[in-house]
């Protein structure tokens, strides 16, 4: 193994990443509402010894009913079910700071944090869109900078609480008649622009003290937010340049703020589809291409950079693209698709399915030694410290990778045959935060 680790997390989206994936032969959607299927899931990942898995979230239905596979489990209560068929892979989960209450996201956090044995950890998403805030006494979502100000509170809040048992406050002495010493147990009294919370968190302090903190948003604001707050970075890169300037950004950014740049993971995306030979991976990546529904992707790509595309012709390209500024939304995918589109000047039809596969993410068709390639490249030239899997056909996909991929990864001495730790940070080489009453009982 070398001294610098590759870091491995899969990304579990129902039956598959590619939009089609309900529609292939080697996937059930009828899985979508299975438990075992996504503990099943969770095992192969494991068998592979990945770092963690993920399950990505949101507040409204995604796509249109009909022609989406819509059916979606809220993730804390699914992992925690995954807790309880796995023993070591991380288990993370998206929610929002915009639509949820920094003491009820501590405590969901800490509970599966608790019931893991310390392996959960917290995507932190603000949440873009008017029809998610209009599932919440809102007609229109807050400005994307607003946003990101309330985040930072949040975090500041959730943090507190997470710490507002020290370590050692817990003391179960039946003869004395302590349960907890009351000294060791404090009170945040938060009061700011955004919410004002008394604590304590009525939880002791979780094995991990804080859940892994990761975020997944790569504008400016996104940037700036996880600069201070991220321990993982889940991010969308369509080249190796743009997977470069980004990395170095995040950890120039970190360093600017006085972290260890090494404590901030950053992830990229691959859809990684795969064949025993190139020209089978792409004939499967043509298959579940044909299987697009071209009005449900059309309507999908134009609510996200904000055209209406419904007429413009499939094999024409696109029109200009409005400005980034008038988008209150995803800003950093927006970009990649814009770039995407201008770089290589593609048709509607073209993006539709260049955007089918990942959302943006980077797709790769090839055998199992040309995805070790791609992997090995962007982890030793200062691209990723590793990459989310997103396969596009589960579990097929998974498997395929773990089989076939993984043993490559590990006989270059890139990935570990085996867990050494026991907690999600142990896998990502990150130190358990000390909890800030106790430091400041010891100045």
């Amino acid at each position: 193994m070398s001294a610098r680790e590759l870091h491995l997390n899969a990304f579990l989206m129902g039956v598959g990443h590619h939009e089609a994936a309900w529609r292939h032969p080697r996937t059930d959607p009828r899985a979508l509402d299975d438990v075992a299927h996504f503990q099943r899931l969770a095992r192969t990942a494991e068998r592979g010894t990945f770092d963690s898995v993920f399950l990505a979230d949101g507040v409204q239905i995604w796509g249109d009913v009909r022609h989406t596979a819509a059916n979606r489990f809220e993730p804390i209560t699914l992992l925690t079910a995954i807790s309880q068929a796995t023993e070591h892979i991380g288990l993370i989960a998206t929610a929002s700071t915009g639509f949820s209450e920094p003491y009820n996201l501590a405590r969901l956090f800490s509970s599966l944090d608790h019931i893991s044995g310390g392996r959960a950890g917290w995507n932190i998403v603000t949440t873009a869109g008017d029809r998610s805030a209009q599932n919440f006494n809102r007609e229109v979502n807050a400005e994307h900078a607003e946003r990101y100000r309330r985040a930072d509170e949040f975090l500041d809040v959730v943090t507190a609480l997470w710490d507002s048992w020290e370590d050692d406050a817990l003391v179960v002495d039946r003869e004395s008649g302590v349960f907890a010493e009351d000294a060791k147990v404090h009170e945040i009294n938060h009061k700011g622009r955004f919410f004002s919370v008394r604590g304590p968190l009525n939880a002791v302090r979780s094995p991990q003290g804080h859940p892994l903190l990761v975020q997944a948003g790569s504008s400016e604001d996104g940037r700036a937010f996880a600069s201070a707050w991220a321990e993982a970075v889940f991010t969308a890169h369509q080249t190796h340049g743009d997977a470069t300037a980004f990395y170095a950004d995040l950890k120039r950014r970190a360093r600017a703020r006085g972290r260890d740049a090494d404590g901030v993971k950053v992830l990229p995306g691959i859809v990684p589809v795969l064949g025993g030979t190139e020209a089978e991976a792409r004939g499967l990546a043509d298959e579940l291409d044909a299987l697009i529904i071209p009005v449900r992707a059309v309507r999908q790509l134009g609510e996200l950079i904000g055209l209406d595309l419904t007429d413009h012709p499939l094999d024409e390209r696109l029109p200009p693209f409005p400005p980034v500024s008038r988008v209150n939304g995803a800003k950093s995918r927006f970009e990649l698709v814009r770039d995407l589109a201008g770089r290589e000047e593609l048709t509607l039809r073209q993006l539709l399915g260049r955007l089918g596969g990942g959302r943006g993410h980077q797709v790769v068709a090839g055998t199992p030694e040309q995805i070790a390639d791609h992997i090995e490249l962007w982890f030793t030239t200062g691209a990723a410290d590793g990459f989310n899997v997103m396969a596009p056909l589960l579990p097929s996909g998974l498997e395929d990778f773990v089989d076939h991929v993984v043993p490559l990864l590990r006989a270059r001495g890139l990935f570990r045959s085996e867990y050494t730790g026991r907690t999600l940070r142990d896998h990502y080489g990150l130190p358990r935060p000390a909890g800030r009453y106790a430091a400041a009982t010891l100045v």
